[in-house]
């Protein structure tokens, strides 16, 4: 029996009336605030514009919420579409299920479009955005805790994580995997605000960071759960994601280094193109207007002068 061990919550769920409040809905909310209020600081200090991180993450967190369940639900179909199963689950997000590498992948077409409306690049956007991301993980694996999901092998350790009698759970104390990543999501935070400012990280850079120093965590993370997952070669499937997507990620690094050192000087236009085309159309009908109703051309010639003129001009010749 453990003397200390962390208990976990009796219920997920607290019903408010008919409206159910989803302690997993509430931590990836608070999250995607945190980031985009991280992102927005980081966006300013380089430059850009206070609002331009939110307005992009408006297209970004749809995307990834979209891409983050189609992974889960990918790469754990048997959950959803085996026999037994009911195929509507799979809709069900609030039950908890959205895969990191989905979110992000599909994210980053969503910020791609944005970025593009803004005229603004997007591995800027991305450097800015990298350590809120990961601070918005640590958040939400908090929502794990309150689905009692994705714990670690059986421990007696302190800091041992209770969980109760359940479908597909036994009762026991298991390791807090969902707490090991929050710390990690934390320190990797860290680790990119820290080398951002020594290095001056750009192009992306910062954001590569992020992915491979959290990838190096997530796999030694997910080695230690026992849910039911799909193996490789004897290796979960996101142990490979996870060392796949960070060779990917320090290549970029060193390739990118070569190709661009240093940092974007400007990270977002003056104006963005809806501004510049607004503009000068004002300007051009402000031009139209003089042009018609006032008897001062553009030259700023007095057209009654010059008909005054001319008849002296004739007397003197």
């Amino acid at each position: 029996m453990n003397l200390a061990s962390i208990p976990s919550p009796s219920t997920g769920v607290i019903e408010l009336g008919p409206i159910p409040l989803r302690g997993y809905a509430f931590c990836i909310i608070i999250g995607v605030f945190v980031a985009v209020w991280i992102g927005n600081k980081r966006w300013v200090a380089r430059g850009g514009k206070a609002g331009t991180v939110a307005d992009i993450a408006v297209w970004a967190v749809p995307f990834g919420l979209v891409g983050g369940r189609l992974y889960h639900v990918i790469t754990d179909y048997q959950l959803y579409f085996s026999d037994g199963q009911n195929w509507v689950d799979a809709f069900k997000i609030w039950e908890g299920g959205l895969g990191i590498w989905g979110a992000i992948a599909l994210g980053a077409v969503g910020a791609w479009i944005g970025c593009r409306r803004r005229g603004i690049p997007l591995p800027a956007w991305a450097d800015a955005l990298a350590p809120g991301i990961a601070i918005a993980q640590a958040i939400g694996r908090w929502g794990n805790w309150f689905n009692q999901e994705l714990y670690g092998k059986p421990t007696d350790l302190p800091w041992a994580l209770e969980i109760s009698e359940g479908p597909n759970r036994v009762a026991g104390t298991y390791h807090p995997t969902f707490l090991y990543e929050s710390l990690w999501c934390i320190g990797v935070a860290l680790l990119v605000i820290w080398a951002d400012r020594r290095f001056k990280l750009g192009h992306g850079r910062a954001f590569a960071l992020y992915v491979a120093a959290y990838c190096a965590g997530r796999g030694w993370i997910e080695y230690m759960r026992v849910d039911e997952a799909h193996h490789v070669l004897g290796l979960r499937l996101n142990v490979w994601t996870a060392i796949i997507v960070f060779a990917l990620a320090v290549a970029y690094i060193v390739i990118s280094a070569k190709l661009r050192p240093g940092r974007e000087e400007i990270v977002e236009p003056e104006k963005d193109d809806a501004e510049a085309a607004k503009d000068a159309e004002k300007k051009d009908g402000a031009e139209a207007a003089d042009a018609d109703g006032d008897p001062l051309k553009k030259d700023g010639s007095d057209p009654l002068k010059k008909q005054d003129a001319a008849p002296e001009a004739a007397d003197k010749s």
